[in-house]
C-alpha cells in the first residue's frame, strides 16, 4: 500500500509550460508537446510560427486521442520556406509546388498525395520488409544453432583433451617416478658394492698399521733393556720383527657413477597440435536428376538393389503391394510383384532383402527367386514395424505391442540375439511407434518416432550405452506450429550427415550423429512435394519416395537427387 507521502508527491499540480505560473492547465499542443493555462493558449501561443496549423486539445481529452500523421506541414529539404504537397514515385521524394514546377513537371502520372504514399511504404514494409526480417531472423537462428553446435563440440572436445593429456601425464609420472627409483636402487647397489670393497681394503691397512705400531713399542722397550742376558736372548726375534708384510690392496676401485642429465622436449612428452578449423558454414546444394512414375498411391519404402541390374524395390502399404522396377525412361517398369503388407524394408549383404511383414519375426525375400522365409531376428511379443542394418551388420528392428501399449528398439547380432533394447528414456517411453532408423558411425541410433497417438512426432537419438542421448522436434522457422513436424523418411550420408524428411513442409532437414539440426531444404523448391521415404542408390544419388494429400490420393512419383555438400 502507498503512504500517504506518496499520494501527497503523485498530486502535486504541474504549473503552465510557457508562463511557468501556477495557473490551471487546460490544454496541450501536440505539435509542441507543451502544457498550457487559458492566457497562453489565447496570447503566447498564437505568436508561435504556423500556430494555425497546431493541433491543441483539452487536456481531459488527452488519454482518448488518437494522434494521426500530419502530412501537411513537413517541410521541404530543396527548398526553405516551402513545405511537401506531394509524393513523387518514379523519384522516390517528397516534392513540393516550387519541385513540381521546376523538376518533377514531367511526372505527373508519378505525383501522388503524401498519404496514398505513406500507406504504400507502410504496405511494403508491412509485406516485404517484415519478411525480410523474419527470413534474416529465421538464417540467423539457424547460424545460432550451428554456434551453439560448435561451441558444444569444442567444450567436449576440450574436455576430452584436457583428460587425455591428465592421463598421459599420470602414466608419465609413474613412468618417471619408476626410472628415478630404478636409478636410485642402481646407484645404492653400485655404491655399496664400491664401498664394501674400499672398507674392506681399508681394514685390513688399518690392522697393518696397528702391527707396525706395537712392533716399534716393542722395539723401543727392547733397546732400553739393562740386562744383556735377556738381551741376546730375545735380539733375534726382535730383529725378525722388523719385517712387517705389506697389505695387499686393489690396484683401482670402481667408482660411483655420475649422474647425467637427459633432454626434456615437447616431442618426448607430447604435443597440441590444431586441427583443421572448425566452419559454421554447412551449404547444401540439391539438384533434381530425375522423375520416375509409378502405380502405387504412396511409396513407403525405396531398396536399391547393389551390384545388380539397377533394379529397385519399392513398397505401399495403402496398396498392401511390394514391386521390383526398373527405370526406363521416367516410368518404372514393374518387373515383379506381390500383395503383403511391409512396414520395413533394407537390403542384406547377399542382396536379398529383409522385411517388416505382419507379425514379429522378420522375413527374407530372395531376389532371385522371389521365395519369402523366416528369419532368426524375432522382437516377440512386438510387432516389427522399422528395420536397419548398421554399417557393423548389426540388425536394428522396431516393435510395437498394441496391447501392452509399449514400444521399443532391438539391436540384434547376425544369430538373432538381443544385444541392446531401448524402451525407456529415463522413467518414460523412449517412443509411441518407432517408424524407420538409421545410424551414425559413432554408433548413435536415430529413430523416427511417429504414430496418431504421438503428443510430438520426433527422432530420437538412442547412444551405444542403451540411453537417450537427443530427441529432435523439428525447427521452430521449419515447423512454425508446435506439431507440424511429420518425419517418416531417413537416412545417412557418406559424411555421416543425417537426413529427415518431413513430409506436410516438404523439408529435407539435415543432423549431425548427435541430433542436432545443421541445416535444411525445402525441396518443394525444385518441385518435390511430400517427400515420405529416402535411400540412396549405389552411385551416391538419393531417391525420393512420396506421398500424396489423403483427399486426393493420386499415383505418386519417385525422384532422383544429386546432394552436394552433405
Amino acid at each position: 500500500m502507498a503512504s500517504s507521502k506518496s499520494i501527497q508527491k503523485g498530486q502535486i499540480p504541474i504549473n503552465c509550460q510557457l508562463c511557468e505560473t501556477d495557473k490551471v492547465i487546460k490544454w496541450k499542443c501536440i505539435e509542441c508537446n507543451l502544457l498550457m493555462c487559458n492566457n497562453c493558449r489565447e496570447r503566447i501561443h498564437p505568436k508561435f510560427r504556423n500556430a494555425n496549423d497546431h493541433k491543441i486539445v483539452d487536456i481531459k481529452d488527452i488519454g482518448h486521442h488518437n494522434e494521426e500523421l500530419d502530412f501537411t506541414s513537413i517541410k521541404c529539404i530543396e527548398h526553405s520556406g516551402q513545405f511537401s504537397c506531394l509524393f513523387c514515385k518514379k523519384c522516390d521524394i517528397l516534392v513540393c509546388p516550387t519541385c513540381v514546377s521546376k523538376v518533377h513537371k514531367t511526372h505527373a502520372n508519378d505525383l501522388v498525395e503524401i498519404s496514398e504514399a505513406y500507406k504504400k511504404k507502410i504496405e511494403t514494409i508491412k509485406k516485404k520488409g517484415q519478411s525480410q526480417l523474419e527470413d534474416t531472423k529465421a538464417s540467423m537462428t539457424t547460424k545460432k544453432d550451428q554456434l551453439d553446435q560448435l561451441k558444444t563440440a569444442e567444450n567436449s572436445k576440450h574436455m576430452k583433451v584436457r583428460h587425455d593429456i591428465l592421463t598421459y601425464r599420470k602414466s608419465w609420472n609413474e613412468i618417471v617416478d619408476n626410472y628415478f627409483e630404478k636409478l636410485e636402487n642402481e646407484l645404492d647397489s653400485t655404491s655399496k658394492n664400491v664401498l664394501e670393497s674400499i672398507e674392506h681394503d681399508l681394514t685390513a691397512t688399518i690392522g697393518s698399521i696397528q702391527e707396525v705400531e706395537k712392533k716399534t713399542d716393542e722395539v723401543k722397550n727392547f733397546i732400553n733393556t739393562t740386562n744383556a742376558t735377556e738381551f741376546f736372548q730375545k735380539i733375534k726375534k726382535i730383529e725378525k720383527s722388523f719385517i712387517v708384510p705389506i697389505v695387499e690392496t686393489a690396484k683401482t676401485y670402481d667408482s660411483i657413477p655420475k649422474f647425467i642429465p637427459g633432454g626434456i622436449t615437447e616431442s618426448n612428452i607430447g604435443m597440441l597440435q590444431m586441427n583443421d578449423s572448425q566452419s559454421t558454414e554447412f551449404s547444401v546444394t540439391m539438384v533434381l536428376n530425375k522423375t520416375f512414375q509409378t502405380d502405387v498411391i504412396g511409396i513407403c519404402n525405396v531398396c536399391p538393389l547393389m551390384n545388380f541390374d539397377r533394379s529397385i524395390w519399392i513398397s505401399s502399404t495403402l496398396d498392401e503391394l511390394v514391386q521390383r522396377v526398373k527405370p526406363e525412361g521416367n516410368k518404372l517398369k514393374v518387373l515383379s510383384s506381390f500383395k503383403t503388407v511391409v512396414y520395413g524394408m533394407t537390403m542384406l549383404r547377399s542382396n536379398d532383402i529383409l522385411l517388416c511383414t505382419l507379425g514379429s519375426r522378420l522375413k527374407q525375400l530372395s531376389v532371385t527367386t522371389g521365395k519369402l522365409t523366416d528369419t532368426v531376428y524375432d522382437v516377440d511379443p512386438f510387432q516389427a514395424t522399422a528395420i536397419h542394418i548398421t554399417s557393423g551388420n548389426k540388425v536394428v528392428v522396431g516393435g510395437f505391442a498394441d496391447d501392452m501399449g509399449k514400444s521399443a528398439v532391438f539391436v540384434m547380432n547376425e544369430k538373432g540375439e538381443h544385444e541392446t533394447v531401448f524402451e525407456r528414456n529415463q522413467h518414460l517411453p523412449a517412443f509411441n511407434y518407432p517408424w524407420n532408423i538409421t545410424s551414425t558411425r559413432n554408433g548413435n541410433i536415430h529413430v523416427v518416432d511417429n504414430h496418431q497417438r504421438c503428443d510430438r512426432r520426433k527422432v530420437v537419438i538412442c547412444g551405444q550405452g542403451g540411453g537417450v542421448v537427443n530427441t529432435y522436434y523439428g525447427h521452430s522457422v521449419v515447423n512454425k506450429e508446435e506439431y507440424s513436424f511429420l518425419p517418416f523418411g531417413i537416412v545417412t550420408t557418406k559424411r555421416d550427415v543425417v537426413i529427415v524428411a518431413d513430409m506436410d513442409t516438404h523439408t529435407l532437414h539435415m543432423l549431425n550423429n548427435a541430433g542436432r539440426l545443421m541445416t535444411y531444404q525445402n525441396i518443394n523448391k525444385i518441385g518435390i512435394q511430400y517427400p515420405f521415404s529416402l535411400a540412396f542408390t549405389p552411385t551416391g544419388k538419393l531417391y525420393i519416395g512420396c506421398d500424396t494429400e489423403c483427399s486426393t490420393r493420386k499415383r505418386v512419383k519417385l525422384y532422383e537427387v544429386t546432394i552436394i555438400g552433405c
